[in-house]
């Protein structure tokens, strides 16, 4: 069944069909959503059911690819190994002058006082051979702890990931999100020593978001900052979770994202300084996809010595957000790779740039370079 859903998404491709393969974090099951039609169907209210695909900024609607054939199978991993990163001197050259630039200016605006956080991105191009659906498999058997997905419509282009950070999840009116801020480079199996500046920034991060929950949410609690590891990356990670009134979840949506963590703080301010120096539009990368209001059924009776009442099942919306991290856009013979790091007050510019390196490796391991 695993061969047939790839052999599906490459006769979708073929014929223009948009189709999502995605699978959730340290899960060995694959899913499938395929739309019968090329419609680009959009978001009006986040109470519709589909698979979303969000951009970063805010001002342009989101995608809803309808699931108008589902399917699951067990992921079949084959011998799929991360390839060395080869890199183009001339182009690194260029691309890291310009990058910590941006940098060194943000940092001018943070010590006016214009800013206190911004997240800065950078987009690599790399020219490739390898099918998409490859790519993909590759990513499913490197990066199990992560969310990987291919998602496709003619009309937007063909991209992958595998992401680290959820956004939000809700099943019912009970969610769960989190911050995600420090990155640092893996050395074997011993968790990184974390800097008062990264330590210092994920606290920033997650009373921002607390504080965005507070006005539309009816309680929000928070977990102690954890150390995680993901792919070749460790990061600090906060677990937040509450409860929101029935038919909120669209509002809880809009207050979180985007988040500091990708966007910056204050939000107008950090929004407007990355229009104004990135010299892309970053369209999906930081923004969010997945599952949207998909049905499930719950049942009452949690005492499984008295099925008596075992009938009883309660019918929930449930919902899995992922924020758009780690991830690539394809085309006929290169792909755009998307990183990017968080600028406060005690930046350094090359470790920043470093950071963003380590990142890209993510993606760019599971490239085969021409």
């Amino acid at each position: 069944m695993f061969q047939e859903l790839l052999d599906r998404a490459v006769q979708n491709l073929e014929k223009g069909l948009p189709f999502v393969l995605y699978s959730k974090p340290n899960s060995d099951q694959l899913n499938a959503l395929f739309q019968s039609d090329e419609r680009l169907n959009y978001v009006e209210d986040f109470k519709e059911t589909g698979f979303v695909f969000a951009p970063f900024n805010t001002l342009y609607k989101s995608i809803l690819l309808r699931g108008d054939e589902v399917f699951t199978a067990n992921i079949e991993y084959g011998s799929f190994q991360l390839n060395d990163v080869v890199e183009n001197g001339a182009t690194l050259i260029s691309e890291k002058s310009n990058y910590k630039k941006i940098i060194s200016k943000a940092l001018k605006e943070i010590e006016q006082g214009t800013i206190e956080k911004v997240v800065l991105s950078r987009k690599i191009e790399v020219q490739v051979t390898d099918d998409p659906l490859l790519l993909f498999q590759r990513i499913l058997k490197n990066y199990s702890t992560a969310f990987r997905y291919i998602w496709y419509h003619p009309k937007v282009g063909i991209w992958l990931g595998a992401t680290p950070e959820i956004l939000l999840k809700s099943s019912g009116q009970q969610f769960t999100t989190m911050s995600l801020a420090g990155t640092q480079s893996s050395l074997e199996f011993e968790k990184p020593q974390w800097t008062d500046k990264e330590l210092k920034e994920q606290h920033v991060v997650t009373d921002y978001i607390i504080n965005a929950l507070k006005t539309v949410v009816l309680s929000v609690n928070q977990e102690e900052t954890e150390t995680i590891k993901a792919g070749k990356l460790w990061h600090l990670r906060t677990k937040l979770n509450g409860t929101f009134a029935p038919n909120t979840f669209g509002e809880v949506l809009t207050a979180i994202h985007p988040t500091p963590a990708v966007c910056g703080i204050p939000l107008k301010a950090a929004e407007r300084f990355i229009r104004e120096n990135e010299s892309y539009d970053r369209t999906f990368y930081t923004g969010f996809l997945g599952e949207l209001n998909f049905i499930s059924d719950v049942p009452r009776n949690k005492n499984r010595r008295n099925q008596e009442n075992s009938a009883y099942r309660s019918v929930l919306k449930s919902s899995e957000l992922f924020v758009n991290l780690r991830c690539m856009q394809v085309y006929d013979n290169k792909v755009d790779i998307y990183v990017g790091g968080g600028i406060t007050k005690g930046s350094d510019p090359e470790r920043e740039w470093q950071e963003t390196v380590s990142k890209s490796s993510t993606m760019r391991s599971v490239l085969s370079h021409k």
